[in-house]
């Protein structure tokens, strides 16, 4: 799962990104409510943790904002200010959840998964993706070809997202190492083409074709004719 992280408080946010980098998530962190909104808005995160108090845009305008441009990620708010009153505000401008500060991490990790399955079936964006014949649950992991059931690890599943969600285009490997890493993460040259020669090998077992097409000195690309995002009940 990435998720995003919007807090002034150096010390919350650093054990925040820590805990869930162990907890085996992408994590990435930013100080300021404009900020947490350009990149909140790129949507490209499967979650949200913020504090009500920001420099520039306080937590509330920016769920509000998020809400009103269309983007339903869930979002768990974290804040000292944690009166009733307070915490129906910041439930009422579009937080999915809210804890009051000091939190505990194994809690906040509960919230997140709660909020994830409450999405998982909910109305919203497609958890399942379809390209031709390839079917990918995100919150399972699991991915089938021709009702080949393969199962994935955590960042074969991101990469794999990313090229169901633009298939037809070309992915470049900035793109992937964005998305499925974090933003200051230093790779060595060869680290996407590991991920991706394993994705390809339990992909394309047993198949005459690759589905992960090579675009020499761009990225990577992977095509249909019919590109969907569906529910398929059967597929977990």
């Amino acid at each position: 799962m990435r998720i995003l992280v919007i807090d002034d408080d150096t010390s919350a946010s650093s054990y925040l990104v820590r805990g869930l980098s162990e907890a085996g998530h992408v994590v990435d962190a930013v100080k300021t409510g404009p900020d947490g909104l350009a990149l909140a808005l790129e949507g490209i995160y499967d979650a949200l943790i913020l504090d009500r108090c920001l420099h520039g845009m306080d937590g509330l305008t920016l769920v509000r904002e998020l809400r009103r441009q269309g983007e339903f990620v869930p979002v768990l708010m974290l804040s000292a200010m944690a009166l009733t009153q307070q915490r129906i505000e910041g439930l009422r401008a579009g937080c999915d959840g809210y804890l009051p500060k000091p939190f505990s991490l194994m809690e906040v990790l509960a919230r997140l998964e709660a909020l994830l399955r409450t999405r998982n079936h909910s109305p919203g964006p497609a958890r399942i993706l379809r390209v031709g014949e390839l079917y990918l649950d995100c919150a399972l992991r699991l991915a089938t070809r021709h009702g080949r059931r393969i199962p994935l690890a955590h960042r074969e599943t991101l990469i794999l997202e990313q090229l169901m969600r633009h298939a037809g285009k070309v992915v470049t490997r900035l793109m992937l190492l964005e998305s499925v890493w974090d933003y200051d993460f230093s790779p060595n040259d060869n680290v996407i083409d590991k991920h991706i020669y394993r994705l390809r090998q339990k992909l394309d077992e047993g198949f005459s074709h690759s589905l992960i097409l090579t675009v020499p000195g761009s990225g990577y690309r992977i095509d249909s004719e019919k590109t969907s995002k569906l529910t398929v009940p059967d597929i977990g």
